[in-house]
């Protein structure tokens, strides 16, 4: 219960989270994508990091994406 109310929040704080990740996994979750990831610290740090993804990475993501599966 407590989760899902960090998860409306979460949606409600950041409205345009939820459909980017879902134009992701409509559209560019295939073998050979490069999914990069940028952090930056109020200081202006920045970390990077991205992956290239492979059809294990693209299975662990549509099972987590699927809540039914993590059961």
């Amino acid at each position: 219960m407590q989760l899902q109310q960090r998860i409306q929040t979460f949606q409600q704080d950041h409205p345009k989270f939820v459909p980017f990740i879902m134009a992701i996994k409509d559209n560019a979750l295939q073998e050979g994508t490069v999914l990069g990831v940028t952090v930056t610290t109020p200081d202006g740090r920045k970390i990077e990091s991205n992956i290239k993804l492979t059809a294990n990475d693209i299975e662990t993501i549509k099972m987590m994406s699927d809540p039914g599966a993590m059961s």
